[in-house]
């Protein structure tokens, strides 16, 4: 049976871990250990980081939704259970694209959430 080498393969995997690592500074881009290391850190970071965005979205749409929710004299708490109470189904991220870009639909949102939270 002949020998099986593995030359191309190899050579591919190498070519892909250094073109990960083209941006990276010095040897972190030149040699293949320094370079291997380099890219499996930014990818190990780069998948934390695509979840962690999520929260981070969550984070300042709910703080768009109170600054916008305190002019109208309530608290962003009181706003989400009011909405709840007048069964209105809306997403914290539509909510906080109205509070900045169109002002009196948020506004009628608060008042609908202000009468039922009354009710």
């Amino acid at each position: 049976m002949p020998r099986v080498k593995n030359g191309v393969a190899h050579h591919a995997r190498k070519k892909k871990i250094m073109e990960a690592a083209k941006g990276a500074r010095g040897g972190r881009s030149k040699l293949y250990k320094a370079a291997k290391e380099t890219a499996e850190r930014a990818m190990r970071y780069a998948y934390r980081d695509r979840r962690k965005k999520k929260g981070e979205f969550r984070a300042l749409w709910i703080t768009r939704i109170n600054a916008a929710a305190r002019l109208h004299g309530m608290s962003y708490s009181a706003l989400i259970a009011g909405l709840k109470n007048a069964e209105i189904s809306i997403n914290r991220k539509v909510l906080a694209d109205l509070a900045v870009n169109d002002l009196p639909a948020f506004a009628q949102l608060a008042e609908a959430a202000r009468q039922a939270k009354a009710v």
